[in-house]
């Protein structure tokens, strides 16, 4: 992985088409969480993409909060939606459950849109600021700089990849598998399998809300786009093309994704 994040930006046109497959691949490590550990195909994801770039802009644009505050909101924000998504989804399984997450990803939408004092409606949220990181006023790191803003989010999906690796190796991740392999066995022996699907969306929606901020703050924007059930779907495409059930296919199916696509910049 470590190998992986020093390469990107040497084999890559620029440092900002490096920043992006990171950052998509933070989600897509989120959505391997739930569909190759825990077996839910969610259509939900998008929400937390677009909370967690509406809810780091608004602070950042109306409270004047710094990078990590911001990031912090976003994770609190996704994991919240994914607690109420999560907590109602759950309660069926199959094709019921992902018909009711493709129904909450349509309602955040129609919602975002609606909302147009706080979101900008069709014409996104304008002017996302990218704070620099600082100690009592002075600048430690410019991240106007596409370079350091880069190796700033390197840093980060280090550190939620090596977080996510634990979680997996831990007895919490051992159930997850449980309960994707039959989880009617899982329930049998004991295992509240409701309450682990909905830490583990939690967790899931935390990660997809930094993801999403990181994106606003990439683009100094968020468009309505970062909820819509597209962006829901392309998580989802990203995550199986890397391979479910493993967390460094997260970042190699992105990286093949971006790779293969025609030069848009």
């Amino acid at each position: 992985v470590v190998a992986s994040l020093v390469a990107l930006p040497l084999l890559l046109p620029s440092a900002t088409l490096a920043t992006e497959i990171l950052i998509f691949a933070m989600a897509a490590l989120a959505c391997n969480l739930l569909l190759g550990y825990t077996g839910l195909l969610s259509f939900g994801q998008g929400i937390f993409f677009g909370v967690g770039a509406y809810g780091a802009a608004l602070l950042m644009i109306h409270l004047q909060w710094g990078m990590f505050a911001a990031l912090l909101g976003a994770a609190v924000f996704g994991a919240f939606l994914a607690l109420l998504v999560g907590a109602l989804a759950i309660r069926r399984t199959g094709i019921y459950f992902v018909m009711l997450t493709l129904a909450f990803s349509q309602m955040a939408y129609f919602l975002a849109y609606t909302l147009s004092g706080w979101t900008g409606g069709d014409n996104g949220l304008l002017d996302v600021p990218r704070p620099n990181i600082e100690i009592a006023g002075h600048v430690l790191v410019d991240l106007a700089d596409p370079r350091h803003f880069y190796v700033f989010v390197a840093v980060l999906f280090l550190l939620i990849f090596a977080a996510a690796l634990r979680v997996i190796r831990s007895p919490f991740g051992s159930t997850l598998l449980a309960i994707r392999e039959n989880e009617t066995r899982a329930a049998a022996i004991g295992y509240d399998t409701r309450h682990f699907k909905i830490l583990v969306f939690m967790l899931s929606g935390a990660i997809t809300g930094i993801a999403g901020a990181l994106y606003a703050m990439l683009l100094h924007f968020a468009p309505l786009s970062n909820i819509d059930l597209m962006m829901s779907e392309n998580i989802l495409i990203m995550t199986i093309v890397g391979g479910t059930g493993s967390l460094f296919g997260s970042l190699l199916g992105l990286s093949l994704i971006h790779i293969s696509e025609p030069t848009r910049r």
